[in-house]
């Protein structure tokens, strides 16, 4: 994935700003969260990073082509940079962005994540596509259960 496509598929996430800043990387935010970063990379690969979870920290940090975020990681927070191929592909790259996108905005309260369209149901919701309702997903004992809760907001439940 290019700087090109990286700001593409990060402008297409809800409610998120750009700007350039730290020796001109891209940096892109939610809430005014970093939630990824192009840039920081002298090689001849972008250099993508963005937050994980403890698991997928422990997962992509000794793959080829991925490293602990220099700076993020050193200080303790779960960063990820894709800096040589091989790397993830930009399928890949792209669910983890997502992912990042995801981690950082429901860091946010309550109050600013209803205010940027993140969350409008009963503080249970997670999804994005409110005119359908938001998508919420409950896991119960391994099983995946997928149901949406009513676009009025009201936390009602049709799973």
């Amino acid at each position: 994935m290019n700087y090109e496509n990286f700001n593409d598929f990060c402008r297409a996430l809800p409610a998120t700003t750009y700007v350039v800043q730290w020796g001109g990387s891209h940096v892109w935010k939610v809430g005014g969260k970093v939630f990824a970063i192009g840039g920081w990379n002298k090689g001849k690969n972008a250099g993508i990073t963005f937050k994980v979870s403890e698991i997928a920290y422990e997962m992509l940090q000794d793959r080829p082509g991925l490293r602990p975020a220099p700076y993020l990681a050193s200080r303790g927070m779960k960063w990820i940079q894709q800096y040589a191929r091989p790397g993830l592909s930009d399928t890949d790259l792209e669910d983890y962005l997502r992912e990042s996108h995801r981690i950082v905005g429901r860091g946010l309260s309550k109050k600013k994540q209803r205010e940027l369209g993140l969350l409008r149901c009963g503080d249970g919701c997670a999804g994005f596509d409110h005119r359908r309702g938001c998508l919420i997903v409950l896991r119960w004992f391994n099983n995946l259960n997928v149901g949406r809760c009513a676009p009025d907001g009201s936390g009602a439940w049709d799973g």
